[in-house]
């Protein structure tokens, strides 16, 4: 006799359904585990036996194989460790093994029998209710809060493998996702991170950061050490709009296949991710030899800050222009080739120079680099990447009387309001997307100027030799200035503004 149990398997963010096959014989006792197992997955034989022994269970003294269909798909992690006992125990006749073979199950054994979290339970989820080939999904009960948004399926937690013996044999009832799902709101939390009216002076920078947010361009912030760069970035989540639940459904399925939700549970707020100057090229965009989520990922749907951006090495660095253009990264290895979702909002701080006080102008404090220094501390950061970052902006040191003058800048909250009046302008106009994220045809159909605005954008492109991309993107941007005024068509004003910005990046190279 053979028996199944559902499970599944995770291939980037896809979802591969797996048969977990048990076969009972005689022959030498042993467990065997087939079908493109890693050493994790194998390693599963001596939990089993470990908890099975805690419990008082009985592993049939006989040669047990274990088949994990399809055989050509490499299964990792230990989430194959309760299908496969629960497998073996059905076999032997200790659980009904019908409703053993009508319910997925994920999860990782203890010694002890305990049931520990595994990753990617929500797109297996999801895949799950898609499929609508089995009745319900047992997880472990620290996995069940991320299963909450899901419907279609009965998922249920579970702490132990004793609870999920007495659940298929007694029909004890399990915790289930459904209990909870009724909580779930149509839009998540805001980031009411630090505020924005805490931040002393940069009535420029407040302003960029404002345009950024409400059309999702890239912002480069260059200044000397203090000036207040890292300050601002850090308050951008917080005049951000709320995710809805289809974007925080999106932006948690990568979390939990990157095994970063800290309690299992749905993301709210959008993420704002700050990865160190020497983190790896897989590390920003995601691979390894399982592959994984990179920090651009983990970024989707929220900000990614970089500080100290000539610090970053250059190859690192350009691989962010592929998905910065397209909004996805894909890893090919030899084993296999995925996709993963990267609409980032790409934020980077700098100094001038090596010595940070490059045109500060201040006699006490002169700069000690030399123009080839300057050039090339600047030239760490190659043309093609500055050219998909639309807004670029000087930010000066604070001046002593705006430090010990109280607050009186804007709060979040009102900077926030404007930045979701924009962007639903931009919704009616682009269908749901940002100005952003407008194609060539759509910029050139909802961006037309005339009159002075044509002669001031004519005269930008010549006189700083902007790229056809860097044209596009000042267009957007003018879009976006417009959108906060509540302008319908552009004017001289608003490309005058979006063009300084592409200025501000070109002078400093």
């Amino acid at each position: 006799m053979i028996q199944m149990v559902p499970s599944a398997a995770l291939v980037g963010l896809d979802v591969v359904r797996v048969r977990v096959e048990v076969s009972i014989t005689r022959g030498t006792p042993l467990i065997q585990v087939v079908g493109l197992p890693e050493s994790a997955v194998r390693e599963g034989r001596e939990r089993i036996r470990a908890a099975a022994a805690q419990l008082g269970l009985h592993v049939p003294g006989l040669r047990i194989t274990v088949n994990l269909a399809p055989a050509d798909v490499r299964k990792h992690g230990a989430a194959f460790d309760l299908p496969i006992i629960l497998g073996i125990l059905a076999a032997s006749g200790a659980v009904p093994g019908e409703r053993a073979s009508r319910t997925a199950m994920l999860g990782e054994l203890g010694l002890a029998g305990d049931l520990r979290p595994v990753r990617g339970v929500l797109p297996i989820a999801l895949h799950a209710a898609s499929e609508g080939d089995v009745e319900g999904l047992i997880v472990p009960a620290a996995n069940l809060g991320e299963a909450r948004p899901v419907s279609g399926i009965d998922v249920r937690g579970a702490s132990s493998l004793g609870e999920v013996i007495e659940f298929l044999r007694d029909g004890r009832p399990l915790p289930s996702a459904r209990d909870a799902r009724s909580q779930l709101p149509e839009t998540v939390a805001i980031d009411e991170g630090p505020d924005l009216r805490d931040v002393r002076g940069q009535d420029r920078a407040k302003r960029a950061l404002e345009i950024a947010a409400a059309g999702c361009h890239n912002l480069l912030l260059r200044g000397p050490p203090g000036a207040g760069k890292t300050m601002l970035a850090r308050r951008l989540p917080a005049i951000l709009p709320a995710m809805d639940l289809e974007e925080s459904l999106e932006v948690t399925a990568i979390h939990s296949v990157a095994g970063r939700l800290s309690c299992g549970e749905v993301v709210t707020a959008r993420p704002f991710r700050a990865p160190h100057h020497t983190i790896s090229e897989a590390g920003l965009v995601g691979g390894g030899a399982v592959p994984r989520p990179g920090e651009v990922s983990l970024a989707h749907r929220g900000v990614l800050f970089m500080d100290e951006l000539p610090e970053f090495r250059r190859r690192s660095l350009d691989v962010l222009r592929q998905p910065l253009e397209e909004g996805v990264v894909h890893v090919v290895r030899v084993r296999a080739a995925v996709s993963f979702p990267a609409r980032f909002q790409l934020v980077a701080a700098m100094n001038p120079c090596p010595c940070g006080k490059h045109a500060l102008g201040a006699e006490e404090s002169p700069c000690e680099c030399d123009e080839a220094t300057v050039r090339r501390y600047a030239g760490h950061v190659s043309g093609p990447l500055l050219d998909r970052i639309d807004i670029c902006l000087d930010v000066p040191p604070v001046r002593w009387r705006e430090l010990r003058r109280e607050p009186r800048g804007e709060p979040s909250v009102m900077v926030r309001e404007r930045v979701m009046e924009a962007r639903e302008r931009a919704t009616a106009r682009w269908q749901g997307r940002a100005n952003a994220d407008m194609g060539i045809g759509e910029t050139e159909r909802f961006c037309r100027t005339s009159g002075e605005a044509e002669r001031l954008l004519r005269s930008a492109v010549r006189r700083f030799g902007l790229s056809a991309r860097a044209y596009h993107r000042v267009l957007r941007v003018a879009r976006t200035v417009a959108d906060l005024g509540g302008a319908g068509d552009l004017t001289a004003t608003h490309v005058a503004e979006a063009v300084q910005y592409r200025a501000s990046s070109l002078a400093g190279r």
